[in-house]
Formats: structure tokens, C-alpha cells, sequence
């Protein structure tokens, strides 16, 4: 999931990242046939792909359960929507080179604890309306209501089964080997094109595993500096990794997730046969396809460029290191691996907050917070520090503003309650008229007079209330509501005044208008009167203007429908929200004393407690750098977690240099670990039936680790998915014993998926490549060890493959998947005599620190920002800053300001003096500069550079070497040894 709210966040501040994804259309044939688009022609959004990376799970998901078509029935229809999909991506990229599928393996310890939380809800979720479904199938057998038998023995897909070792990964890794191989075969368009598949077998998470190959690649001498990457994937993180990986040519690839439409997948009831279906029923639509769109890290780069620059530095400003820096900060607003800090909201404004801490803690730093994956804790401090004297006003106003939200809320629900109520528009009416009965009417002046004693001229004057017929009478009340009414009342009623109807009717027109339209639609949803009760019992509408007509209504068909469900990502109205049920907060955050209630609370011990406190502390210091390491070198511990459901406050991260941080590599869990670590026991089926009696017998040791019922603490939020599910964290100790007794009796095929696989890398025998391997693997002069790929053998791909003996050339190959429409029969079939090569392949490994830099030679895309985007981004960077400095003031004295950093600021006032002429040396997205300047000028347009990036220097045949020592200098060149690091060696369990 990455960080929550990031990318809506940032394609709203720097709108310029996203533009739509232009597909070609395709042909129908008079017989129905749909061909698609000639994928050999050049990309119609204008940039080619040479590597395009799925992440596989982003494509699975909406496939076994979609959001606006009927799920597939079965596993073998879910595999066709699978491959329907990834044609649809691979028709949008077209890539070059390379295509590399990433399917989530096994993952940290880390990750494993959302994980649990994730299935857990899902699986309570899921209990919770199938609980509600039989109260309405019981309801509907009292009343004689037929009830669809066949679909009520169909049990409901578990979700949860998309987790490795289960069988329907298994399943989906032989889908797709099946595929890329008729890919190959049947498919010229790609036969140039290599696959690599890296399976639910594969340790590691499928984002983490495509930027592991990226690195490996990059550390390659003649790997090219300008490949064109594109990504596709659901997660924000993936904007994040696109940035850490620096490479200028990187797009991600996703589903437009603003894109609205109404679901057209039946409801339970609806399958039933509880509730029927008309022909204006939104699931019997015709599903849109959802857009795509893409998002630019370059673009992206040149916002960040303008968002991240600081003048007058005492060290030449470094693009590169800015951006790991906002990276690295981004981590305190939330990740998958930490709870985010108390103060810290991304919908509050603290992503700009952050950056404007930053940027003024900068010149006091004496450098950047982060280098290669490392921490420097000393500078980190004093950014959490500077968010940590923020911290009182921010509760307080986050209160303020959230008092303000739930008046209003109040307001709109009163207001659109009172308009749907008929004898509030009576009694209002009626107040409004009784204003008026006593008042005296006064006409204009009039140049003709008739009254000879008054001889003022232009002067009001009184008469008597008698008018004449066609005049309005005021005295009468009937009169008067329709004169005191609104415009929009008189307008709803002008067709009853046409036909010469009362006032009286035309105000109840009025009113009746509502009822009749909630009959209309009520007649039309609900075609046969059987099914009316059942929709009682499904829905609780509140009472409204149409109970009461309801109440009176002889036929019953007035009974008020089920309100319709809200789509995803659209905003609830104001009536549901104040169904919603509000916590109790305890801690009251904005109130004095909230430290201490925080702690005892959410913790369990005394804020006095120091050694609990700074214990709750390093282990989020630890966290920070776990992170960072996974996004940047790699998993630095397949072990490590975080122990606790919250994070400290920011004012309590003190004396962060004493921490020692250090990782052990060790082993990643096996995939039956991680089930039995992460699912609930409702989905015990996923696992061997002999591991399954650890979940529910009584007498299992560890039978603690699935409770059935578990508390979701709010935390302050409003909603139960804000909420914190407090579960116990997984003994792993604990759990490996249980298990070692139980692997002995497994099947050969279970204890199979339970052990961990290779990548596999897929050549069609057309591509240049094939002969030399078949040559080095399978001849009769074959070395029986893995052949390195490099140079001409591996045209452009680098690392070791060796034989894969389960699919050789030559052979048939089955289809896997049951197929029954005549348009998949078409696609998907089985192939005769396979000619293609599949080869185990192994990433190769490097025993240098991966650089967090641009590569020589890369040449980078034309710019996009315009010097008018640049004054945009500049002024609302300033903003920003005067809205931030109401709390804090960087630099200056606010509750101590940098108190305890005296050292640091001695040591920039003194470098500051050596600096008396600054020189901006650094290289910031293609334009060196020189000069005490920003990269933009006054008018905020960009110089350009013929020298572009010809001193950044690149990797060099022995490992990294520094074009620029003075910008990059030693890797740690913080006059102390690294903050983090990790021994690189795995110890056995």
C-alpha cells in the first residue's frame, strides 16, 4: 500500500506528473471478433518502453474480485481476466526488451505484521455480511420468499487465498508460465521480446523484487544509463522506488483512481434472488473499462527540484541527495512497516510541513540526512525535533478544525433532513406568512393622483387593504404561503397555477413531488411486490416524507427502498456520515497532560518510565533504517519488526546518536510460516489440512496467535478501517516449532509449494539470444554450471541463468486453464511444438553500496515544467513557509528552537566563514550550474547547460567511482562512521 493519501497528494500539488494513457482502438469483425491493435507500430503516446515491470499482485486483484463487473464464477475464468489485462497493459507500453512479472513471495517480518491486520478485518468483514445474509435468507423463508438453493451452497471467495504457498498461487504461477510461453509462440509482435517471471516462490515482495533487478542492472558497466523504464503496480510506493532508483527515464503505470462509475457487480441478495433486477439496475450496465494514466518521476524530479532547493548552502546543493532526503522524511507520514507519527497527517498538511522543516534545518545540518540507504541520526534528530516543538499546536488545531467539520456536518444533515419533511415546509411556510397578516400595504408614488385633499407630491401614501379580485387578498393564510415562498417553490408550482388550482394546492404540489418521485423509483427497482419485505429487513432507511404516505398507502408500494450504495471513492452524503459511529477519545490529544494519558494507554507504561520510553524509541529508530535500507540496498533483515501498534511522539526522539543500529540478514520465512503467521483461522483451507488444527484446536501451542474477536482501537479517527486492529504479534520461535513437527508428514506436493523457487527468464527461439544459450546449456559439451550472462550473451540483460528441465524446447506444452468461450478458445489452447528456451535466472549480486546517483552518459528527457509552473510551485512553496512559521521558526528560538544542537550550529557558523563565495557546483536534473544562484532565475525560467551531467562521473569497471569528489567525496564522509549499516550474513534460525 505504500504511503496512504500520497499520490492523490501529489497529482493535486504537481498536476503536471499525470497525463492520461492513449490506447489504440481495436477492430470488431462482422462476426464479433475483436483484433487488436498493431503492436509492432510506434507507441501512440508517443514514448517507446524498452522495460516494462508488473507487479503482478495490482493486476490480480481487481481480476478475482472487481469493483464494476461481476466476479469470475471460477479459478479458470479468473486466469483468462488475468490474461485479458496484461494484454491490455502490455497494448499501452509496448515494451522493447524486456517485460518482468513480479509476483508477491514471501515477505520481511516487517511487512507480515500489516499483513495479519490486512486479512484479519477481511476476514471479520466477511463474516460479519454473511451473518447479515442469513438473517435476510431466514426472513425470506417466513414470508414464503423463493431463495436461489444453487447459490446459496456457492461459499464466498476468500480473498485471503492470494498469499504464497497457497494452491491458487500455485495455480497462478502455472498460468502464467503458460502465457509468456503462447506469448512466444503465437505472438510475433513479441518474439523479440525476453519475459522474466519471478513467482509467489520467490522470496520477497513483487515491487521490492523488480527494484532489486533494476539495481543489479545498474552496477553493470555496459548496462545503458537511458533505458526507459515503465512500472505498473496499485501502490504508492512504487513512486517512491522510481525515485530512489534515479534513473531520469521512469514512469508508473496505474488505473486512474479518480475515475468514477457505478458498480455493476450483483450483490449477494441480487444472486439469491432476493432482490430483483430492471433494466435501468446498474449491474445490468455494460462495465466501462477504467482509464489508465501515467505518472512521470521525471516530472516529477523538476517539481521536486523547485520544491527541495535551498540558497546559500554551505555545501554544494545535490539534487540527487535531496530527493533521498524527502524520501526518507516521507516515512514519518506513514509505510507498510511503521505506524506514522501522532502529529503527522498527510492529509494535514504534513508533507509540506516536512519539507519546510527540512529545508530550513538544512544549512544548520551540515550536510543531507541520508546517503546510499544510511541515516545519519544526528541530523534526523534535529528534524524530529523540529516537529516535535510543532507538536502541541498541531493537536490543538487538528481538534479545532475537526469541531468545525462536525458543525457543519450537523448543519447539512439538518438542512437536507428539514427539505425532505413535509410539515417542516408547512410550519415554515406558515411562519413566514404570519409576518405579513398584520402588515399594512404601501403602494409607489404616482404622477396622477386621485386624491384631491393631498397635495404631496410624490409621496407614499396608505389604502385600504380591499383590492380588487385578481389582486392577491395578504389576510388570507392560503395566500400568503404562496407569496412567502421561495422562487424555487413558485417555479415547482407554476404548472398547478396555470391550470387554475389553489395556492393551497400548489403548495402541496410542491411537497408531493417528493413523494411521487421516491414511489416512481420505488415501483421501478422493486418489479415484483414479493421482494418488498426482504428490502425492510436489508435496509433501515431514516424516516423521511414518504413514511408517512407509506403509513397510509393501502397497496403498500410506498415502503421506503434501500438507499443506494456509494461508489468507491466518492464521498458519502451527510446523513451517512452521522450514522457513523463516533469514538471515544481518551487520550484527547489536544488537552494538557496527553503525554502521559498517550503512553499509559497505548503503551502500558508511565511516561517516566525512560527506559521503556527510549526502548519505544530505538526500536522506531530502527525501523527508520530498516526502511530506508529496503528501499535503497535491500532487505537488510528478514526478521526485524516493529513491536508495538504506535509510534512515539516526536518530541521524545532524543540522543539518536547513541542508538546503535545493526541488522542481521538471516532467512525469509518459508510460505507456510508466513499463512500460518498471517491468516485468520476462517481461512485455514489455504493451508495442508494437517497444519490446519494449529488454528482452532484448544490444546495447539499457539493457538493465541488467532483469537477469534480482536479490538479495532479508532485512535482518534472516526472510521472502523482508520482504526487500529490490536492483535498479538507472531512468537517466531513459537511458531517454528510448532510447525517442524508437522513438515515431516506433508505430501511431496505440499511440502513442493512450501519451499522457495527461482526466477525464470523466457527467450523465444527468433531472438539473438537463444542460439548462444542453447549452444553453452545444451550441447553435448555443455560446462554443467550456471552460464553468466554479459556482454553479446546477454543483450542487455545481466546476471546467471541455467537449465529449467520442467519446460524444454520442442515439447507440447498444456494449457492449464479450463477454457470455455469461443473468443479464449481462439487465444488459448495447447502448443504443439514449443519454440521457446525457459532458464532458471538469478539476478547477480554486487558487494558494493548501491549509488544514489545519476549514471554517466544518461541524457535527460526535455523538460516539461514551464517558467510560469516554476512561479506556481515557488509561490506555494512560500505559503507554505509563512503558514509553517506561525509554529515554527527555523533557525530562530521557538520553545528552545535547536536547542541541544549547539555544537551543530557552532560548526555551521564557522563553515559558513569559510565559505565567504559560495560555489553552486551541484548538478540538478541536466543543468550544471555555477554561480550563487538557484537553477532558475528571476523570471523562474530554467538555464540551460551544454555540459550537462559531465561531472557526476558513473560506475567504472572496478566498482563506483566519483566523477566529482567534491559532491559525492567518501561515502561516509560525516567524520564518523555510518549510522546504519548490516553485516550482510545470514544466521540460521
Amino acid at each position: 500500500m505504500g504511503v496512504p493519501a500520497l499520490f492523490r497528494l501529489l497529482s493535486r500539488k504537481f498536476h503536471k506528473v499525470i497525463t492520461p494513457v492513449v490506447e489504440a482502438p481495436t477492430q470488431t469483425l462482422p462476426d464479433g471478433t475483436e483484433i487488436g491493435p498493431d503492436l509492432s507500430l510506434p507507441n501512440p503516446n508517443g514514448e517507446e518502453c524498452d522495460n516494462l515491470y508488473l507487479d503482478m499482485n495490482g493486476i490480480v486483484h481487481p481480476c478475482s474480485h472487481p469493483e464494476d463487473r461481476p466476479a469470475p464464477e471460477t479459478e479458470d475464468e479468473m486466469m483468462i481476466a488475468v490474461f485479458e489485462y496484461t494484454d491490455r497493459i502490455m497494448a499501452m507500453v509496448r515494451p522493447r526488451k524486456l517485460l518482468y512479472i513480479a509476483i508477491d513471495g514471501v515477505a520481511p517480518r516487517a511487512k507480515m505484521n500489516q499483513q495479519r491486520s490486512r486479512r484479519f478485518r477481511s476476514s471479520r468483514e466477511a463474516a460479519q455480511k454473511e451473518a447479515e445474509l442469513e438473517v435476510c435468507i431466514e426472513e425470506a423463508k417466513k414470508q414464503g420468499i423463493p431463495v436461489d438453493e444453487e447459490a446459496m451452497k456457492k461459499k464466498a471467495w476468500d480473498s485471503n487465498c492470494i498469499t504464497p504457498g497457497t494452491p491458487f498461487m500455485d495455480t497462478l504461477a502455472k498460468s502464467l508460465k503458460y502465457y509468456i510461453i503462447n506469448k512466444l509462440n503465437t505472438d510475433p509482435c513479441w518474439r523479440n521480446t525476453r519475459f522474466i517471471l519471478s513467482d509467489a516462490s520467490v522470496p520477497g515482495e513483487g515491487e521490492h523484487k523488480i527494484m532489486e533487478f533494476i539495481r543489479s542492472q545498474r552496477v553493470k558497466p555496459e548496462y545503458d544509463p537511458n533505458t526507459r523504464h515503465v512500472v505498473y503496480g496499485l501502490d504508492a510506493d512504487l513512486i517512491m522506488l522510481g525515485l530512489a532508483t534515479h534513473e531520469p527515464h521512469f514512469r508508473v503505470l496505474r488505473e486512474d483512481v479518480f475515475f468514477q462509475q457505478g458498480s455493476t457487480r450483483k450483490s449477494k441478495e441480487e444472486r439469491l434472488g432476493l432482490k430483483r433486477l430492471d433494466e435501468t439496475s446498474e449491474t445490468n450496465k455494460v462495465p466501462v473499462k477504467k482509464p489508465f494514466i501515467w505518472l512521470h518521476v521525471s516530472v516529477l524530479r523538476e517539481y521536486l527540484e523547485v520544491e527541495l532547493y535551498v540558497p546559500n548552502l554551505p555545501f554544494p546543493f545535490d539534487l540527487e541527495r535531496a530527493i533521498d532526503d524527502w524520501v526518507f522524511f516521507i516515512f514519518f507520514v506513514g509505510n507498510d512497516f511503521l505506524p506514522h507519527l501522532p502529529s503527522l497527517d498527510i492529509r494535514d498538511g504534513a508533507v509540506e510541513r516536512l519539507t519546510e522543516i527540512w529545508r530550513t534545518c538544512l544549512p544548520h545540518m551540515g550536510g543531507y540526512l541520508t546517503l546510499d540507504g544510511s541515516v545519519n541520526l544526528t541530523r534526523a534528530e534535529m528534524i524530529l525535533t523540529a516537529v516535535g516543538d510543532q507538536e502541541d499546536d498541531i493537536f490543538k488545531r487538528l481538534k479545532q478544525q475537526e469541531d468545525r467539520r462536525n458543525e457543519n456536518q450537523k448543519r447539512r444533515a439538518q438542512r437536507e433532513s428539514n427539505q425532505n419533511d413535509s410539515s417542516y415546509l408547512d410550519d415554515t411556510i406558515i411562519q413566514r406568512s404570519a409576518k405579513v397578516e398584520s402588515s399594512q400595504v404601501t403602494v409607489a408614488p404616482s404622477v396622477d393622483t386621485s386624491t384631491e385633499n393631498d397635495t404631496r407630491p410624490n409621496k407614499a401614501r396608505k389604502i385600504d387593504a380591499s383590492a380588487p379580485e385578481n389582486l392577491v387578498n395578504l389576510s388570507e393564510r392560503t395566500s400568503n404561503r404562496s407569496l412567502s415562498a421561495t422562487n424555487k417553490d413558485l417555479i415547482n408550482n407554476r404548472a398547478a397555477n396555470r391550470l387554475g388550482l389553489s395556492n393551497e394546492a400548489a403548495t402541496t404540489s410542491s411537497i408531493n413531488k417528493i413523494a411521487a418521485a421516491n414511489l416512481k423509483s420505488q415501483m421501478v427497482s422493486n418489479e415484483s411486490l414479493r421482494a418488498v419485505p426482504i428490502e425492510e429487513v436489508v435496509s433501515s432507511p431514516t424516516p423521511s416524507a414518504t413514511d408517512d404516505i407509506a403509513s397510509s398507502d393501502p397497496s403498500g408500494l410506498a415502503t421506503p427502498i434501500e438507499p443506494a450504495p456509494v461508489s468507491a471513492g466518492m464521498k458519502r452524503k451527510a446523513e451517512d456520515n452521522a450514522g457513523e459511529e463516533t469514538s471515544t477519545d481518551t487520550v484527547r490529544l489536544h488537552e494538557s497532560g496527553y503525554r502521559e494519558r498517550y503512553y499509559e494507554q497505548k503503551f502500558g507504561f508511565s511516561v517516566n518510565d525512560t527506559d521503556q520510553l527510549g526502548e519505544t524509541v530505538r526500536h522506531y529508530v530502527h525501523g527508520l533504517c530498516w526502511v530506508l535500507l529496503y528501499y535503497y540496498q535491500g532487505c537488510p533483515s528478514w526478521t526485524w519488526y516493529y513491536p508495538y501498534h504506535y509510534a512515539p511522539f516526536a518530541a521524545d526522539f532524543k540522543n539518536l546518536s547513541s542508538i546503535d543500529v545493526k541488522f542481521d540478514v538471516n532467512q525469509p520465512f518459508r510460505p507456510y510460516e508466513q499463512l500460518l503467521g498471517v491468516l485468520p483461522a476462517a481461512s485455514r483451507n489455504n493451508l495442508p489440512e494437517k497444519l490446519q488444527p494449529l488454528m482452532t484446536e484448544a490444546d495447539s501451542e499457539i493457538i493465541d496467535f488467532y483469537p477469534e474477536d480482536f479490538v479495532i482501537d479508532l485512535n482518534g479517527k472516526k472510521f472502523e478501517w482508520q482504526g487500529v486492529a490490536l492483535l498479538p504479534f507472531i512468537d517466531e520461535h513459537r511458531l517454528l516449532s510448532a510447525v517442524s513437527r508437522i513438515y515431516p508428514s506433508l505430501s511431496e506436493d505440499e511440502a513442493r509449494r512450501n519451499t522457495n523457487g527461482s526466477s525464470l527468464l523466457f527467450v523465444s527461439e527468433h531472438h539473438p539470444m537463444y542460439p548462444e544459450v542453447v549452444k553453452q546449456l545444451y550441447s553435448k559439451k555443455k560446462q554443467g554450471k550456471p552460464l553468466k550472462l554479459s556482454g553479446k550473451v546477454g543483450h542487455g540483460i545481466f546476471g546467471k541463468v541455467s537449465n529449467d528441465d520442467s519446460i524444454l524446447p520442442n515439447v507440447s506444452i498444456q494449457c492449464p486453464v479450463d477454457v470455455t468461450t469461443a473468443d479464449a478458445l481462439q487465444k488459448y489452447g495447447n502448443i504443439e511444438n514449443n519454440q521457446s528456451l525457459s532458464l532458471q535466472y538469478e539476478v547477480p549480486k554486487s558487494n558494493f553500496v548501491h549509488k544514489s546517483m545519476l549514471l554517466r552518459g544518461v541524457k535527460m528527457p526535455s523538460r516539461v515544467l514551464t517558467p510560469e509552473d516554476v512561479s506556481v510551485v515557488r509561490a506555494e512553496r512560500s505559503n507554505a513557509g509563512r503558514r509553517n512559521n506561525g509554529s515554527f521558526r527555523g533557525g530562530g528560538v521557538r520553545r528552545g528552537g535547536f536547542q541541544g544542537h549547539g555544537a551543530q550550529r557552532s560548526s555551521y557558523q564557522s563553515q559558513n566563514n569559510s565559505y565567504n563565495q559560495q560555489t553552486y557546483t551541484g548538478v540538478t536534473n541536466g543543468f550544471a550550474q555555477t554561480g550563487t544562484q538557484p537553477p532558475w532565475n528571476n523570471s523562474g525560467s530554467f538555464p540551460r547547460s551544454a555540459n550537462a551531467y559531465s561531472a557526476r562521473g558513473g560506475y567504472g569497471q572496478s566498482g563506483y567511482s566519483y566523477g566529482n569528489s567534491n559532491n559525492r567525496g567518501n561515502p561516509y564522509s560525516y567524520g564518523h562512521p555510518p549510522a546504519t549499516g548490516y553485516n550482510g550474513k545470514g544466521a540460521p534460525r
